[in-house]
């Protein structure tokens, strides 16, 4: 059961690292109002708002998607490595 419960950790994790890289690679070639790119914008902006409060711009670079993964990936292997100390 809890292998179970760490695998959807991590397919979850992978998932969200996922869409954040393919969120800012579509942020540079298509329209904002495009339904592909809103649709990701309505998953990931709410994760990055957070982040954005916190880490200014650094020139005209936004460094919020990537502070989202590491954090991402921390907390999924945080997670799994507890589950798997049970």
């Amino acid at each position: 059961m809890i292998a179970i419960v760490a695998r959807i950790i991590s397919i979850l994790a992978n998932l969200i690292v996922l869409l954040v890289i393919v969120d800012s690679i579509l942020s540079y070639f298509l329209s904002p109002y495009q339904p592909v790119r809103s649709a990701l914008d309505r998953i990931i902006f709410p994760l990055l708002v957070p982040i954005r409060k916190v880490v200014p711009l650094v020139g005209m670079f936004d460094l919020s998607p990537l502070i989202l993964i590491i954090l991402v990936e921390i907390l999924s292997s945080a997670l799994i490595s507890f589950l798997n100390a049970l």
